[in-house]
């Protein structure tokens, strides 16, 4: 198919020896060592499956979550969305951004040494062209798309499949996101070391969600604070916080959403902070390309009520309790009871209770936060009760306590987020452990 070339020719023609602008000191960066890493494990895991090629089909669903296989294996994780390719042989390609984005070069050769070959996006007509080009038009071809445990439907849109389909005929395709989704259950120590990069800035979210709570102000000044923080301390702009405040003492006919925070256009608003009131919050610090969860408690007053601060107690009993059973050669089943035991014994109910995985996207696998029989079966730890944790899979805690025989309507939220390790996980934030007091 013929296209239209982006722009016409310049008057003044690009120095043959350009570059893209070098920011490479200013960026997170992963080494060519782990590159190579995963483009070897990728490919033998393709040999395998028998598949000759990768087409990566990338979108901003769920908080840009759709990038995250885009991102493990190209460094791409563009909001605009980008195409891949990848085989096994030959240099990967990437369709990233429209025509003018790319003028007079793709950026992401400013900020990232993985990959090399940079297209505009044209569409499925381009990512076929390319297959041809490599001899593959009658091979079989693994389509990657994105999916979770909760996003649990593979975001591939529908015309651009048939498009792939009408273009390649003889091509035989499949789904192939899973091959991703068990690369990326075990993390190594370079990702890890960007998961505690991005926990050391999540704990100054912390202070700030706390110091910013004042009489008066709005909560989205808090919320504000909050963002803010993290992009000033180095971490991407992705704006994932669940956030909630309102009065912990209020008339029994009104139901506030203490519980668990929301999200956005549901929060932040400019209803003004008041004494007495509780500020819950769950939010993602993305450093890298790596999403650090963290949860925290605030409470506007100089000294916390009694039932409040039982379930904060408990909350802390049960973050003690995740250290301990996430760790090398535990079953989940196993986990989960440690984790659950200090609510259990207390007769607290919980919102969630347990723990998701997390790295370039979340939540990813396994993840255990419902009663089992309750919720979505991704949730709720079905049929994963004998899976064993291994060293450098990484979660977030969910640790969202309530006592209903006190008010049905207002909670805790608690975590840190954790490596498995042998004997004893790796906490990555060090959330403290008493409610935030502010005001």
């Amino acid at each position: 198919m013929a296209r239209n070339p982006d722009f016409p020719p310049t008057r003044q023609p690009i120095h043959r020896d350009a570059q893209a602008a070098p920011l490479f000191d200013y960026m997170p960066q992963l080494s060519l060592a782990e590159r190579d890493r995963r483009w070897d494990r990728l490919r033998k895991k393709m040999l395998m499956a028998g598949l000759d090629g990768l087409v990566f089909l990338g979108n901003d669903i769920y908080w840009g979550m759709g990038m995250a296989n885009m991102r493990y294996v190209f460094q791409v994780d563009s909001q605009i969305g980008a195409d891949g390719l990848f085989t096994l042989s030959g240099d990967p390609v990437v369709w990233n951004a429209v025509a003018h984005m790319n003028r007079p070069t793709n950026m992401y050769l400013s900020i990232q040494k993985w990959m090399k070959d940079f297209r505009t996006r044209a569409g499925m007509a381009a990512v076929a062209d390319e297959i041809r080009t490599r001899g593959l038009a009658g091979s079989r071809l693994g389509l990657v798309g994105f999916s979770s445990t909760i996003q649990t439907t593979p975001t591939l849109l529908h015309e651009d499949v048939l498009a792939l389909q009408r273009l390649l005929p003889e091509a035989r395709f499949t789904d192939a996101s899973a091959l991703l989704q068990e690369m990326r259950m075990v993390k190594s120590e370079e990702e890890v070391d960007m998961l505690r990069k991005a926990g050391k800035i999540a704990r100054k979210v912390i202070d700030a969600m706390r110091d910013a709570a004042r009489p008066g102000l709005p909560d989205a000044h808090v919320y504000a604070e909050m963002v803010r923080t993290q992009i000033a301390n180095g971490a991407e702009p992705n704006i994932f916080n669940l956030f909630a405040a309102g009065p912990l003492e209020h008339p029994s006919n009104e139901l506030w959403h203490l519980l668990h925070g929301c999200e956005q256009p549901l929060t932040p608003s400019m209803r003004p902070l008041q004494a007495g009131d509780l500020i819950v919050a769950e939010w993602h610090t993305k450093y890298g390309g790596y999403r650090c969860h963290t949860e925290y408690t605030v409470y506007l007053g100089k000294k916390v009520p009694a039932p409040l601060q039982n379930i904060w107690d408990v909350s802390v009993e049960c973050l003690h309790a995740s250290r301990e059973a996430l760790t090398a050669g535990r079953t989940i089943r196993e986990a989960v009871e440690m984790i659950r035991k200090p609510a259990r014994k207390s007769g607290l109910d919980y919102v969630e209770l347990g723990f998701h995985a997390m790295g370039t996207a979340s939540p990813e696998f396994p993840t255990v936060i419902y009663q089992e029989g309750f919720g979505s079966n991704a949730l709720n730890g079905h049929g994963i009760g004998d899976m064993v944790l291994e060293e450098g899979m990484c979660f977030g805690n969910n640790l969202d306590l309530h006592d209903s025989s006190w008010k049905p309507d207002v909670g805790c939220m608690l975590s840190d987020f954790m490596v498995v390790r042998p004997g004893q996980a790796e906490c990555l934030i060090g959330t403290p452990l008493e409610i935030g007091l502010a005001g």
